[in-house]
């Protein structure tokens, strides 16, 4: 049986940073959950056991399941992800397979892309602090990052601060296909 202070540390950590991957800060957390703002900061600091209710409600708010927020290990030593479990995201000749993603101890995603002669894909700006990693495996990609043009080649490789607009285009004659890595600082809002 696991330790009670264990399992609220657990509790803390995992409430924190769902709700920080989720954009929400303690207010907008309260108002979703009905549990108050108090109690929340008790929950995320260790300091309270919280109940099952209250634990449901936040899970509930936060989207996730009760199991996720007692969950005790960070991060499972080796987490695989069938084919048939990939996120595929399409739009016209547009492909974009999310392949797998870590929520901590920072976010972090694999991506693999797939753009058609004279295809785009706009790029929100992500928060502050975030970087995406890529490579070319086949064709030619033009990346645009705050106003200036980029043009990577097959096995060429690029590092870039993603917390501005970004385009990806292939503006080359053959299909463009990369791999690319968005890591994003976990930096929950009113800590």
């Amino acid at each position: 049986m696991q330790d009670p202070e264990i399992i609220t540390q657990a509790i803390a950590n995992n409430v924190r940073a769902t709700r920080a991957h989720r954009g929400l800060t303690l207010d907008a957390l309260a108002a979703r959950s009905g549990v108050s703002r108090g109690m929340l900061v008790q929950v995320e600091q260790g300091r309270t056991n919280p109940s099952v209710s209250t634990l449901t409600r936040i899970a509930s708010a936060l989207g996730v399941t009760v199991a996720r927020l007692v969950e005790v290990g960070d991060v499972p030593m080796v987490r695989i992800v069938p084919k048939a479990d990939v996120v595929t995201f399409q739009q016209g000749e547009t492909q974009a397979r999310l392949l797998v993603g870590a929520d901590t101890p920072m976010i972090l995603e694999l991506w693999d892309w797939r753009l058609a002669p004279g295809e785009h894909h706009d790029g929100d700006a992500h928060p502050a602090g975030t970087r995406e990693m890529l490579t070319v495996l086949a064709g030619e990609l033009t990346l645009s990052v705050f106003g200036k043009t980029h043009v990577i080649g097959a096995d060429d490789a690029v590092l870039f601060t993603a917390d501005r607009p970004h385009r990806y285009a292939n503006e080359a004659g053959e299909e463009l296909r990369f791999v690319m890595v968005v890591a994003e600082p976990r930096e929950a809002p009113d800590q």
